[in-house]
């Protein structure tokens, strides 16, 4: 299957960027290249983009599709190593960075990977293959309370005691292997009376997801980490897909722009707070009516900016 996502938010990225046709810039989130396309068609033979992704099969598509450009580096790894990934290319600092930490179409559509709950495929769900941890070994060896947590805490559902309490009780039987089998336990834990609002197993894939790919986490510093690998005035932009990851974003922002803390009455700052840099969107960009129109996947898209100062 080929490599295809159609990227979120695209021109609100490069306008958000402000990018130069010198600088440097960080796709982290390499995926289709959607957006690493049109940043490179903005730079000059001596602007780079660095290009990382942890799916190999990103990687490849990813040269393929942007063959045609001399300026742009790959690189195989996790963007929450973002430091160490810049320091292996003799690169200190750069001038944006952008993370979208949305699911490809491709990911979703390949029938290998797992990640849809539509279809029957094995329960796979890593974003890097060569991990060991997948969403059949959760399924099948993790605890019924493990279970009832990843579902609440990462899916938000509100049925997560009867999905992981059905799922314990059917691995008894057999193991559970594909996404078909993990659907039906899904629908038959659930109220059909409560099942008109989208998939019933939804929540219950993102959450596997999230668990599988360990996204939630290390976020909080991977959006420090990035904001340290900015120069002055570099722009780190984010998108994410749902409440969890966005208000982890959020708070990192707020975190690295800094607030003092000295009472009110105070004729100058005696806390000596720190400040990065300052949040460039006070509330997030959303994707337009007819984006969403042409795309169901923006319909959660939130785009937030940082900007180091």
């Amino acid at each position: 299957m080929e490599f295809n996502h159609k990227p979120v938010m695209l021109w609100e990225c490069i306008e958000e960027l402000k990018i130069k046709p010198n600088n440097i810039y960080v796709d982290g989130t390499l995926g289709g290249a959607g957006h690493s396309r049109e940043i490179a068609r903005r730079l000059s033979n001596k602007g780079l983009l660095i290009g990382i992704d942890k799916d190999e099969d990103a990687i490849r598509a990813a040269k393929n599709n942007l063959k045609e450009y001399g300026n742009i580096r790959y690189v195989y790894g996790n963007h929450d190593n973002i430091k160490e990934l810049l320091i292996n290319e003799n690169i200190k600092k750069v001038d944006g960075v952008l993370l979208d930490l949305g699911v490809s179409s491709y990911q979703l559509d390949e029938r290998n990977r797992g990640f849809s709950y539509l279809g029957s495929a094995i329960l796979d769900m890593r974003m890097d293959k060569s991990q060991e941890l997948t969403a059949e070994k959760i399924v099948n060896s993790y605890t019924e309370e493990e279970l009832v947590k990843i579902l609440f805490e990462y899916g938000e559902e509100k049925y997560s005691k009867i999905i992981a309490k059905n799922i314990c009780n059917q691995r008894q039987e057999k193991p559970i292997r594909t996404t078909e089998e993990l659907v039906r336990i899904i629908e038959n834990s659930i109220p059909k009376s409560k099942q008109k609002d989208g998939h019933p197993a939804k929540r219950t894939f993102q959450a596997l997801r999230i668990e599988v790919n360990d996204e939630l986490r290390p976020l909080y510093n991977t959006v420090r980490n990035c904001i340290d690998c900015l120069n002055v005035g570099g722009r780190l932009c984010i998108i994410t897909f749902h409440s969890l990851e966005d208000r982890i974003v959020k708070k990192a922002y707020v975190d690295a722009q800094g607030k003092c803390t000295c009472p009110s009455d105070l004729p100058y700052c005696v806390c000596n707070f720190k400040s990065f840099g300052q949040v460039v969107t006070r509330k997030p960009i959303i994707a337009s009516k007819d984006e969403i129109r042409e795309n169901s996947r923006a319909k959660s898209a939130k785009l937030r900016v940082f900007e180091r100062v």
